[in-house]
């Protein structure tokens, strides 16, 4: 029997009758989506009012965006769909960028939206925020699907949920018009129509052939790189794929999203030494990660003048050979390839040359030496590797705890200094490079595990989100939000000479985004050196309250684009004089 049925008497006879609204919250419920990323309004109000009646977590936003960026990071998370809901048109909208986002990212993901009825938006009459939004999704996502009727409920969330999960997992779009939830149906009838989604993300197993061929050239290399990418991550396949690079002895890079699968300071790992591996790396094995632009396409001179071989782990066939040539692809689910490699190999796998191995640990050594006296710096006002330094130690006195990181210097320099111990505690702007996933990301990191978040924001990038401090203290989560505040985009010290408005990268100086936590009961603090940001940081960590830090950055401090400056196109006229 339905959870919330509604009764109604005719003459003579008794009928249990549901509705649209308690159809959709018992799919949810069903499939085991106990959680919905929202901002409630027109026509969805009322399902997110009944959803929590029914003991579904409903975290209301304050705006779409965000909402749907914690439902991304949620599926990230746990490997379940994360559901935005939105209302129609601006709503739709507002959450369609992070809906595009997921399914870059290969993040299931639902974005639920309550929609104009059909008959008006196909002749185009003009219905409140009329838009056809199936159209609009399709382009975006893994799958879109409209449900018209009330039967057709359980079927549409078992394909949304099905579709998100299953492969590479994606983002998918479901519209709900807004006749849908008042739609009543024979409770009996209504509770046969549920679908409980059974084996959603099916196993897929590589073929021994594959298998044997990529062992054999990873065998075959005298200076072997393992790249981890976040798919890796997601696979939640830890002990296997540790398992696999430990037997196997080679040198492993992790991308950002992917360190922690094995601790930054593991004998194996090159992150200190990235540019040295790939450049001098003659085969290179990719596990859940892509040769998109975060690997400079697998070409050109960061993979310096060796020539290379690759193999390349991954569950989408259309992957392999996007950018260069893949010699030995192996196509499955992670947790299965790792677990067939590690059988594979057997007991007698014969370890990479020492001389590489040992070139690559004498230049990490070099490289750590060499960072090691900038993190240590108190200046006042901060540099970034000061600031850094401090929430470097923060981590590794809190390996539980989760980093989420936005900005452009702010995101490049911590991602290589700071050091993660444990899978999926570091997440951040992914694949697009999306600015404004900070706060959503916090708050589904905090929710979905239940431990602390610590939140570093470039101030540019807090923008985008910064109003969600208001959520982080209505729900009383223990985030912990570092703005890195150096009065502008990548630096604050441009100077406009046409006129007298402020220069395009320029923000308020001085600006006390600390005051803005205050503003809603959480802790706000300006720290100003690295020995106040510890200070803060630690009370943070330890008093689990929502907390706010303006850490002061010199304002000359930070380079034009991070470290994808190279990206920035340039104008090849000379100035005028």
């Amino acid at each position: 029997m339905l959870n919330t049925a509604t009764k109604s008497e005719a003459p003579g006879t008794e009928q249990e009758l549901t509705d649209g609204f308690h159809l959709v919250i018992d799919a949810l419920k069903l499939n085991g989506i106990n959680t919905i990323y929202n901002v409630p309004g027109i026509p969805i109000t009322d399902l997110g009012r009944m959803a929590q009646a029914a003991g579904i977590r409903v975290i209301s936003f304050r705006h779409e965006q965000n909402a749907g960026y914690a439902a991304g990071i949620a599926g990230y998370l746990t490997k379940k769909p994360g559901v935005c809901l939105t209302v129609s048109a601006p709503g739709f909208l507002n959450g369609l960028t992070a809906l595009a986002h997921a399914t870059t990212n290969c993040y299931p993901m639902i974005l639920v939206s309550g929609s104009s009825e059909r008959e008006i938006v196909d002749l185009q009459q003009g219905d409140y925020e009329e838009m056809d939004q199936l159209a609009i999704a399709k382009p975006l996502c893994k799958a879109a699907y409209r449900v018209l009727h009330a039967q057709d409920i359980g079927i549409g969330f078992a394909r949304a949920i099905r579709a998100a999960v299953s492969g590479r997992p994606g983002g998918v779009y479901l519209d709900l018009p807004a006749k849908l939830f008042g739609q009543v149906m024979n409770a009996e009838s209504g509770q046969k129509s549920l679908v409980k989604v059974i084996d959603a993300a099916p196993a897929q197993i590589p073929s021994p052939a594959s298998v044997k061929r990529a062992l054999d050239v990873l065998k075959s290399a005298k200076r072997p790189l393992i790249i981890l990418g976040k798919g890796a991550a997601y696979a939640q396949a830890d002990e296997e794929i540790k398992s696999f690079v430990e037997k196997s002895g080679v040198p492993f890079l992790p991308m950002s999203m992917a360190k922690g699968l094995l601790p930054d300071t593991h004998p194996q790992c090159a992150g200190a030494a990235r540019s040295t591996v790939l450049k001098e790396s003659d085969v290179v094995m990719l596990i859940g990660a892509r040769l998109n632009w975060l690997l400079s396409h697998g070409k050109g001179k960061s993979w310096g003048d060796q020539p290379k071989k690759f193999i390349q782990v991954d569950i989408e066939p259309k992957e392999m050979d996007s950018n260069v040539e893949i010699v030995a692809p192996v196509v499955g689910d992670i947790g299965s390839v790792v677990s067939a490699f590690n059988q594979a190999m057997g007991t007698g796998w014969t370890a990479p040359p020492a001389e590489w191995t040992k070139a690559i640990s004498s230049k990490r050594e070099e490289n750590v030496a060499k960072m090691a006296p900038k993190l240590m710096n108190n200046k006042s006002p901060m540099d970034y590797h000061g600031a850094l330094g401090v929430l470097k130690n923060v981590i590794k006195e809190h390996p539980e705890a989760i980093l989420v990181n936005e900005g452009a210097n702010t995101l490049d320099l911590a991602r290589g200094v700071i050091d993660m111990y444990r899978p999926r505690k570091r997440l951040d702007v992914g694949t697009w490079g999306v600015m404004g996933i900070g706060m959503g990301q916090a708050i589904a990191a905090a929710l979905e595990t239940g431990h602390p978040v610590l939140a570093v924001e470039g101030d540019s990038a807090f923008g985008f989100s910064g109003m969600e401090v208001e959520t982080i203290c209505r729900y009383n989560l223990p985030i912990c939000v570092v703005i890195f505040n150096n009065d502008g985009i990548y630096r604050g010290t441009d100077v406009n000479g046409a006129n007298a408005d402020p220069a395009t990268t320029v923000f308020v100086k001085g600006a006390r985004y600390d005051k803005m936590m205050e503003a809603f009961g959480g802790v706000g603090v300006n720290a100003t050196s690295p020995d106040e940001l510890k200070r803060a940081v630690n009370d943070a960590m330890k008093s689990g309250k929502p907390t706010l830090i303006n850490a002061v950055i010199d304002p000359a401090a930070g380079s034009e684009s991070g470290r994808i400056g190279n990206l920035n196109p340039q104008s090849v006229l000379q100035k005028k004089k």
